[in-house]
């Protein structure tokens, strides 16, 4: 099971994209919202945490859980590394998913 340790992220509304940071480096996805669908479609994790997939994987859970709770709106993951996150976790948040998208 996962870990309880929470990271914390920002939802950058000017920038278009959910930041966290992490011993000082920047992690972001970016989005693009329409209507009631936000589509993440970039996945910028900078070189010294890219072999960090405990940090990756709580950053995507965060962000995926703030849209679920805050934004109410459907996910379309646009990112290859986004879309394995879903596929891994598809139990978990399959109901953010538009009607007729399968990851």
């Amino acid at each position: 099971m996962e870990t309880t340790t929470t990271i914390e992220i920002t939802d950058n509304t000017f920038l278009r994209q959910y930041e966290c940071v992490k011993d000082g480096q920047l992690a972001k996805i970016e989005y693009s919202q329409q209507e009631r669908k936000i589509f993440l479609t970039k996945f910028i994790i900078p070189e010294s945490l890219e072999d960090d997939a405990d940090f990756k994987n709580k950053f995507l859970r965060a962000v995926f859980i703030n849209i679920r709770d805050e934004k109410e709106i459907k996910v379309v993951p646009t990112h290859p590394k986004i879309a394995g996150f879903v596929r891994k976790n598809r139990n978990e948040f399959k109901e953010l998913l538009p009607v007729g998208i399968s990851i």
